[in-house]
């Protein structure tokens, strides 16, 4: 038996291709897609874009989804699942062992996080254009005013413009982290 399952081993190793400097080449081209794009939303933080389209109707399908709970969650819902959907898509490609899945799930987490700290700067000025015109609320400006928080809402800003970073960050030096 021992012999067997060295012999079949042996023939697996034959069949195997060398890693070249092509392949290691493939892993980066993902990263070198995303930094450019991370980039540009870093440094254009709060110019709305086509991505902030589809993180609004996300946004708000997260407040129906939690409205539920509660005054609180339903306004925290919005920003919440725009953390879930993201982060949901990466950690299924994490789980499927596909990294260039999870860089693009990440690119989008930090695109949304970007999105979210420019909702949460606002909360004061509330200068930001609503979906719902001048018959709703501002989220963060509610959320913030029930934590103690309102007066701290550019530091918050900043705090979700930092984990956006440290996001974009972790997507592009993903092929350090999982390696083939």
């Amino acid at each position: 038996m021992n012999n067997e399952i060295k012999s079949d081993l042996e023939k697996s190793l034959k069949k195997a291709k060398e890693y070249s400097f092509k392949d290691e080449i493939k892993r980066w081209i993902p990263s070198v897609i995303i930094f450019p794009i991370a980039l540009y939303w870093s440094l254009n933080r709060g110019n709305y874009g086509l991505m902030d389209n589809v993180d609004l109707v996300i946004h708000e399908a997260g407040h129906v989804f939690f409205s539920l709970f509660g005054k609180f969650i339903y306004t925290l819902g919005g920003t919440l699942m725009q953390i879930i959907i993201p982060s949901i898509i990466a950690l299924f490609f994490l789980r499927s062992n596909y990294r260039t899945g999870v860089q693009f799930g990440l690119l989008w987490l930090g695109q949304n996080f970007i999105n979210i700290s420019v909702y949460a700067a606002d909360a004061r000025a509330q200068k930001l254009p609503l979906l719902g015109g001048n018959k709703v609320y501002h989220d963060w400006h509610y959320l913030l005013n029930e934590t103690g928080l309102l007066n701290s809402d550019q530091f918050v800003g900043y705090c979700f413009f930092g984990i956006a970073i440290l996001i974009f960050i972790t997507s592009v030096l993903m092929p350090l982290i999982i390696k083939d």
